[in-house]
């Protein structure tokens, strides 16, 4: 049985994510997790904290995971509707179980696994899928209790604590609180598309605390999505680029549903690159760190402007497929020499980050704060793209069907360098050409459609795709 994704499991809630699937999944890490519970620094029931997105089936797929995870001999705290990140950030220490299809469209859902504040492994997972196939409840005497817990005020706090430490700022007292906040954002308009997703319940509310004048759009949670598609694309972002070109706001960001994702723009409603956002917080946090070998890991489709602003800042780029950052972070840190002082200072794949210095998880509320931050330090967002050289970028989708993938890419490891031979070739994670101007190209397969990706990034990347693109399609043909 095959059940996790990329990104946990997701699908259909008719005919796939269903109640019964939640049971079963719930009574597998129950009863899997209760396994190991007397091993070093877990208790005898081990605890999970469980929460859920804004979706309409979202609360209904939770009940039916706690009961799961309960009678599988979990102790469940339930945190109720919570962004990916809060729940992630309530399972240090512990487990966790979040009830999201992320920016699938509203008849999905879906379910991630939480190991102290990390995403399941692979092998944690293949565990899981295992333990479904002949799941059943523990004893009557193992079963776990159910309590809630409140986790949402305590996330904000942390983020902001988090934002202020590294920036400082102004003070502002706390009327509610009776404290002085220090105000990191002060004087920076921010409008923020939280896209009916559940991060309407925490962005607006920490950019505020930490000083920024807010406009939010579209926070009030609905899991139907009305107000667009709960992926942010330039597309779907049509309200938030629209707002911004008319008005007079510095920065407008935006959450997918489940707030895990961060898309940027501009004043003028354009949207900032991924890469270009990437390349900058990499380069923040490689010039604040104090390590003797700091460390940005990033995936092979990402942009060679991240290398060069993160070689200029002292650090260096290590890359890991795509949705592996985690897998990407403790490789280095296993592989670390102990004198070299190496310390992963961040990890990011387009529009998902991971700040290891606040949590190991990916965090867009924490990337909404911290890219505000930087923009304000810098005073525009303008003048903090400004050190990086973006150069057109183009990705494009050649039909392959799925049994012919492998020897596609088997032939594309010779010819594709017989085409390109001043480019420097990676074959970990595809099939990866840099060439000595900073451009490159990537070809991978996709893992859920009938494709293989190529990926471009050149000063005439029209001519490099289009070279490519033949060099593809012949070894498709001769496949």
């Amino acid at each position: 049985m095959t059940l996790f994704g990329t990104a946990g499991i997701r699908g259909p809630v008719s005919t796939e994510v269903t109640p019964a699937l939640a049971l079963s999944v719930g009574q597998a890490v129950g009863r899997t997790l209760d396994g190991t519970g007397e091993s070093e620094g877990r208790s005898d029931s081990p605890t999970v904290v469980l929460g859920y997105d804004g979706r309409e089936t979202s609360e209904s797929l939770a009940a039916a995971m706690a009961a799961g995870l309960a009678s599988g001999g979990a102790a469940v705290r339930r945190i109720g509707r919570v962004p990916t990140p809060a729940l992630a950030y309530a399972s240090r220490g512990r487990f966790g179980v979040m009830i999201t299809a992320s920016h699938n469209p509203p008849a999905d859902n879906g379910i991630k696994l939480f190991d102290d504040g990390v995403e399941f492994d692979r092998d944690a997972e293949r565990e899981i899928e295992g333990a479904v196939e002949t799941a059943e409840t523990a004893n009557w005497d193992r079963w776990g209790t159910i309590e809630r817990a409140e986790v949402l005020a305590t996330y904000r706090d942390a983020v902001c604590a988090y934002v202020r430490d590294r920036f400082g700022g102004h003070g502002r007292r706390d009327t509610q609180a009776d404290r002085v906040d220090t105000q990191p954002l002060a004087g920076l308009s921010i409008a923020v598309d939280c896209g009916s997703g559940v991060g309407g319940d925490v962005t607006p509310q920490v950019l505020d605390r930490l000083g920024a004048d807010v406009t939010a759009l579209n926070a009030n949670v609905d899991g139907h999505f009305p107000a667009r598609e709960s992926k942010p694309t330039p597309e779907t972002l049509s309200d938030l680029r629209a707002f911004l070109a008319d008005g007079d706001v510095a920065l407008g960001l935006a959450h997918d549903g489940d707030a895990d994702r961060l898309v940027v723009c501009g004043p003028d409603g354009d949207v900032v690159h991924e890469d270009t956002i990437l390349a900058v917080v990499a380069a923040h946090y490689v010039e604040a760190s104090s390590a003797g070998d700091p460390v940005v890991v990033t995936t092979p489709n990402a942009s060679a402007r991240i290398d060069e602003l993160v070689d200029a800042a002292g650090g260096r780029v290590e890359r890991v497929h795509l949705g592996a950052l985690h897998e990407g972070i403790a490789r280095v840190r296993a592989a670390a020499d102990p004198g070299a002082d190496t310390t992963v200072v961040f990890a990011a794949e387009p529009w998902k980050h991971i700040h290891p210095s606040f949590g190991g998880w990916i965090d867009g509320v924490a990337s909404a704060a911290v890219v505000a931050a930087l923009v304000a330090a810098a005073g525009d967002v303008a003048t903090l793209r400004q050190p990086v050289t973006e150069r057109p970028y183009r990705k494009v989708s050649v039909p392959c069907p799925d049994d012919a993938k492998a020897n596609v890419m088997a032939r594309l490891e010779s010819s594709l360098p017989d085409a390109f031979p001043e480019g420097a070739l990676d074959t970990d994670y595809g099939i990866r050409l840099a060439f000595p101007d900073a451009s490159w190209l990537l070809v991978r397969p996709s893992g859920t459609e009938p494709y293989v990706r190529l990926y471009a990034e050149s000063e005439d990347v029209d001519a490099l795709v289009d070279e490519a693109r033949t060099v593809i399609e012949a070894a498709v043909d001769a496949a």
